[in-house]
């Protein structure tokens, strides 16, 4: 099977269903800004040498691919496909995750700046697309387009995950946070 098929070489692709939309249709966004999100999530866990971290981040990859097929998925023929559903326990796994780490982190006093080491600025970047991964989705909801809750909430929780794990990496690897320190005239 080759991997062009030349049916997107007019600015239209389809959703799964077979629903024809244009390339710059919020949905393709939101599934496209996953797939690059999922992608950043690739390079932080080769970037980090926590065997925990580098497990649960191989586990968010994979929901990432459910969120993917969901947002990919024409929502009135989703009801008759066999697709993988996220649940709530997605979104307690990343709670624990959180917890788990904080009770580890110094109590933060002051807003920090990304880096301080690779894998900590690899994470924020991660973060900050999964932010705007969340303000599509969000966007797809106010425009009254279906969007199952729980994605919103697991990306919401996730951009939360990975700023705790920037910060714990930043620990494990003896990096200092670097403090903002806003110029005040």
């Amino acid at each position: 099977m080759k991997i062009y098929t030349k049916t997107g070489d007019k600015g239209t692709t389809s959703l799964i269903g077979g629903t024809k939309v244009s390339k710059s249709h919020v949905r393709i966004e939101s599934y496209g800004t996953i797939d690059e999100l999922n992608s950043f999530i690739g390079l932080c866990a080769d970037s980090i040498n926590d065997l925990h971290s580098k497990v649960s981040l191989k586990e968010i990859q994979d929901r990432l691919f459910t969120i993917g097929s969901s947002l990919a998925c024409d929502p009135d023929k989703e009801p008759k496909l066999k697709l993988p559903d996220l649940k709530e326990s997605d979104i307690s796994f990343l709670e624990q995750e959180i917890d788990k780490m904080n009770d580890v982190l110094p109590v933060m006093k002051n807003f920090i700046l990304p880096g301080g080491h690779i894998s900590v600025s690899h994470l924020h970047v991660a973060r900050c697309v999964c932010r705007r991964a969340e303000r599509i989705c969000v966007l797809m909801q106010d425009n009254k387009m279906f969007i199952d809750e729980t994605v919103i909430k697991y990306i919401n929780r996730l951009s939360d995950y990975l700023f705790v794990l920037a910060r714990y990496i930043a620990k494990l690897n003896n990096a200092e946070e670097i403090v903002w320190k806003p110029r005040v005239l």
